[in-house]
Parts: C-alpha cells; sequence; structure tokens
C-alpha cells in the first residue's frame, strides 16, 4: 500500500508542471525511438540479405579452379583450369552427404531467337541444379537424364532471356540458337530476381553439361562444381573431404583448386550489415544517455523547488527514504513513460520509413525490450543521485529554505 501511495504522489507531483515533464522525458523517447528504428532498419537489410544468398539455393559447396604458375608466370585465383568431368564424378560418387553434384561450363554470348539477339549466360548443367538452387520450372519441364547423357541440344531459359526474345509468346518447343547451333527451349524457370551481388538470376540458359562441352565451349575443364549437402552441420566435413578427395586424385601436389562454402559467404555478406546495425544502435543509444541527463538535470532543479516541501514531510515524521523512493519513483516514471511512448514512435518512424523508401525493416522484439529495460535502468541510474540528495536535506535547514 505504502508503494501505491508513492505512485500516486509522484505522479501528483509530475502533473503540476505537465510540460516540464514531457520535455524532461522527450530524451528518452527519442532516444528509444531512435534505437528501435536503426535496429529496424539494419536488421531489415540483413535478412535481405541473408535471403538473397539463400536464393542461391541451400547447404551449397562450390569448388572452384585456383591459382595456376606456368613457365615462371602466376596466375590468379580463378585461372588454372583443372576442374573436369570425372574430378564432378569422382566427388557424386565418392563424397557421402552430397544429395546433388552438378557441374558448371559458364559462357557468355549472344543467342538468336524469334528474330531477336539478348546477350546471356550460357551455363552447362546436370540436371540436379534446379535441387541445388531451390530453383522450379515456371513452364514445361527441365531436360531429363537421358538428354545429358546423350548430348542433347535442348535448353532452359531463365524470365528475362523468355521477356527478351518471347515477349507475347509461347517460347516452349521454339528453336534458342547459341553460337549459331540451335537448342530447342524446354521449359521457363520461375523468377529469381537479382541475388546478393546484384546479378541478375533470370538472365541465364541453363543446357546439358555434355553438349556445352562438345557444341559451345568446346573445352574439356569446367568452371566449377556445385554440391548440395543433406544438411548445415554436415557441410564442413563434406567440404573437407571434397578437399581431400581432389587432392588425391591431384597425387598431393599443391592444390589447384578452392572449395568454399555457403556458409562462409552468408558469414562475410552478413557481417558488413551485422556491424552497421550495432552501429547505428550505438550511436542512437547515446540519446539515450542524454536523456537521462536530462532526467537527472530537471530531478535536480525539482529538489531545489522542493526544499521546503522536503523538509516539512521529514519534520512530521517520514524517513529519509521515503523521500528518496519518491523522488526515484518520479524519476522511473518519467523514463518508463518515454520508454513506451519511443516503443511506439520508433515501431511507427520504421514502418514509415520503409513505406517511403521501399527499405525493409525488421522490428526486433529483443530491440524492443532492451530499449525499455535500459530507459528503466537510465531512470534509476540518473535519478539516484538527485533522490539522495533530497533523503538527505537537514529538517531544519528545508524549512528554513525560501
Amino acid at each position: 500500500m505504502r508503494f501505491l501511495n508513492t505512485i500516486t504522489v509522484a505522479l501528483r507531483a509530475l502533473r503540476r508542471n505537465i510540460l516540464r515533464s514531457v520535455l524532461t522525458a522527450l530524451g528518452i523517447i527519442i532516444g528509444v525511438a531512435a534505437v528501435i528504428a536503426m535496429v529496424s532498419i539494419g536488421n531489415g537489410a540483413k535478412s535481405q540479405v541473408e535471403a538473397s544468398i539463400a536464393s542461391l539455393g541451400q547447404n551449397i559447396i562450390s569448388v572452384f579452379p585456383g591459382t595456376s604458375t606456368s613457365g615462371g608466370m602466376r596466375g590468379g585465383w580463378g585461372s588454372a583450369s583443372s576442374l573436369t568431368v570425372d574430378d564432378m564424378l569422382a566427388i557424386r560418387n565418392e563424397i557421402s552427404g552430397a544429395v546433388a553434384v552438378s557441374p558448371e561450363i559458364r559462357d557468355r554470348t549472344q543467342v538468336l531467337a524469334n528474330g531477336l539477339n539478348w546477350n546471356t549466360q550460357i551455363s552447362g548443367v546436370d540436371t540436379t541444379i534446379l535441387d541445388i538452387r531451390s530453383w522450379a520450372v515456371a513452364e514445361g519441364a527441365m531436360f531429363s537424364e537421358t538428354d545429358v547423357r546423350n548430348g542433347v541440344k535442348v535448353c532452359v531459359i531463365g524470365k528475362t532471356v523468355a521477356d527478351q526474345l518471347f515477349a507475347g509468346t509461347d517460347p516452349i518447343g521454339q528453336t534458342l540458337r547459341v553460337r549459331n547451333v540451335p537448342f530447342k527451349i524446354t521449359g521457363v524457370l520461375v523468377s529469381k530476381g537479382f541475388n546478393y551481388f546484384g546479378q541478375d538470376q533470370d538472365d541465364i540458359t541453363y543446357i546439358p553439361y555434355t553438349t556445352h562441352l562438345r557444341s559451345v565451349a568446346r573445352r574439356p575443364n569446367l568452371n566449377s562444381i556445385l554440391l548440395q549437402a543433406v544438411s548445415p552441420e554436415m557441410m564442413a566435413r563434406i567440404q573437407e573431404d571434397v578437399t581431400d578427395l581432389l587432392t588425391q586424385r591431384r597425387n598431393n601436389r599443391d592444390p589447384d583448386f578452392t572449395v568454399r562454402n555457403q556458409l562462409e559467404l552468408a558469414e562475410a555478406a552478413t557481417a558488413t550489415t551485422r556491424t552497421m546495425t550495432v552501429l547505428l544502435g550505438a550511436i542512437a543509444g547515446v540519446s539515450l544517455i542524454v536523456g537521462g541527463i536530462g532526467i537527472m538535470n530537471i530531478m535536480l532543479v525539482s529538489v531545489t523547488e522542493r526544499t521546503r516541501e522536503i523538509g516539512i514531510r521529514l519534520a512530521v515524521g517520514a524517513h529519509g527514504r521515503d523521500v528518496l523512493l519518491q523522488f526515484l519513483t518520479e524519476a522511473i516514471i518519467l523514463s518508463l513513460m518515454g520508454g513506451i511512448i519511443g516503443i511506439l514512435l520508433g515501431i511507427g518512424s520504421s514502418q514509415l520509413i520503409s513505406k517511403l523508401n521501399g527499405w525493409p525493416v525488421l522490428v526486433s522484439e529483443s530491440a524492443v525490450i532492451g530499449a525499455f529495460v535500459f530507459s528503466a535502468i537510465i531512470g534509476v541510474f540518473f535519478g539516484f543521485y538527485p533522490a539522495r540528495k533530497a533523503a538527505q536535506l537537514d529538517p531544519i535547514e528545508a524549512l528554513r529554505y525560501e
């Protein structure tokens, strides 16, 4: 009951000068709102990057050519052309835990169809590429394993290629000429949009890798090998097994290949956004400290203004702890009210920013709870000194104060 009375007295004291109370809480309001808005924007950017990386596929391990040295001349990463179809088949047959394996032979070239031309990426792959990249066919069907084995001239095109060459018409069954080689279109892929690297994933044409090696690229080597691990927990082990297998196939020579997994890519990609989120939150958090200093300043002024009131309370039997509790309660109420209003303002402003600028935002429960708890801590921390000063006033001196 005494605590409820203390709250009642504190609210009455704050209500005496509503404008000053609002201005005092304004620092907390702005601080909490800024923290929530900044963290929400940072989390939204992070989630967008993660979604973009996830669009590349799930649990992917990639094998790339490494560096090369020839006649004293050293090439950089990717300059070696040592990955072969036999390497891919060895990985497929000997690496447990890899549920799908596909080679990639990439070339960018002009293609012709329907009286139009378009420069796009031609990728020679296996049928498992759609499983690895979590991709589906929107129209038609993927070419078959039989087509891959026999090197049949068939292809599946991305949405961008379909829009550029077959706008308003059905591309299924039509002919696409790649370096003057005719390919029959069997399917159109579901649109994926741009990836994390800014590349249009729909600007692509998939053909059987056997056909690519014989009729388009006319070279024996692969640009990369893609694997899909059965689970994220298996990726590190599979990555190590692939490295050991390819090293063994090269008679333990210095590796001319590089094995990377998707977790490494995701970690590198989200590290920047995570740092920016922390930085934005820390900058916004400074305003919370400033708001706390404002509360301390106003509470010190309030103690000075209410010196006679404090003296009367102490003279009629109130204890120092009662005075301390009252002023501390006033400070906490100010900060909590500022925290609640700041939370509402922060959520609203983050949604408004998203609507006006098209930025993704993700309001984090932990940010909301953290900002609220921090505002309460600020009320206790910055309100304690003025409250303690009030509690230590000499009743006689306080009554004499004018």
